[in-house]
């Protein structure tokens, strides 16, 4: 394993760094523009400590032979940003435990169906399914007829595997009011630190799948409403486009769109609806 030391005089060429970026774009829509050069230099420097690797060009090489992929997926493990945390933008969740699910409970009872599908598109480690798994849970609880499923993909291999433990840091789990952190969660104890783990219920309810939102979705429909937060900010204008249009199609008629703080449609062509900041309705 190369030592820290010499890693950090391991340059990135332009060349190396626009190939990185163009199969990162290729694959998944993100796009790596040059203020990201450092940050993709730092993140693969530890690829490159793990396989012994002297030089970008020689790691990007050995990604581009390794027929099997994992290198590859590695490498977007690597890249992607897995910033979250529970009752993240709790605006959110407060719309949709008092606006969006009374209404969406009328629209089902008279259809006759009690299923509500929701996805959680770009879950990072878990924190938004849970957090809606247990909004609806608990907006519910006196209908226990109700089915209810949060689909909760990523890109990430690596950050999905955490997601499906359930294991949290105390700390993590403090926004959790603490009456609903004991319904839905059990303290447990690692090394003498203080841990949550979400119970069977949240994690019956929420489903984690590989999703790459460039490729085909292994998704039927339609779905009651999205989450896509700070997601579509790593994307270009085309891309974000083609990925809206797509959201669009797979939700159910009055379902929602929410996006990020940072993020609007604004220049974006879509049939959406506007309701409030980052929340978008298709009627």
């Amino acid at each position: 394993m190369l030592p820290d030391s010499v890693l950090s005089e391991v340059h990135l060429t332009e060349a190396d760094f626009l190939k990185v970026s163009q199969l990162v774009y290729d694959h998944c829509g993100i796009n790596l523009h040059d203020g990201k050069k450092e940050l993709v230099r730092a993140r693969l420097a530890k690829r490159l400590r793990k396989g012994n690797f002297k030089t970008f060009s020689d790691y990007i090489d050995y990604v581009l032979r390794d027929s099997s992929g994992v290198e590859f997926s590695l490498l977007i493990d690597s890249l992607s940003t897995n910033l979250t945390s529970f009752y993240r933008e709790n605006q959110h969740f407060d719309f949709l435990k008092s606006n969006l699910l009374p209404e969406l409970k009328k629209k089902k009872e008279a259809k006759g169906s009690r299923k509500i599908r929701a996805w959680s598109a770009g879950c990072s480690s878990g924190e938004e399914p849970y957090t809606l798994a247990i909004t609806l849970l608990d907006a519910l609880e006196y209908e226990t007829d109700w089915d209810v499923k949060v689909l909760a993909s990523d890109i990430s291999t690596t950050i999905l595997d955490k997601a499906k433990t359930g294991i949290y840091e105390a700390k993590r789990v403090d926004p959790v009011p603490a009456a609903l952190r004991h319904k839905y969660m059990k303290i447990s104890h690692q090394y003498g630190e203080k841990y949550y783990q979400v119970g069977e219920k949240l994690k019956s309810t929420v489903i984690f799948r590989y999703v790459n939102l460039m490729a085909d979705w292994p998704i039927g429909g339609p779905i009651d409403f999205i989450f896509c937060r700070n997601v579509m900010i790593y994307f270009d204008k085309p891309t974000q486009q083609r990925l809206v249009e797509r959201f669009y199609n797979i939700l159910d008629t009055g379902g929602m769109l929410f996006t990020g703080h940072s993020e609007s449609l604004t220049g974006i062509n879509h049939k959406f609806k506007y309701v409030r900041p980052t929340i978008y309705a298709k009627l």
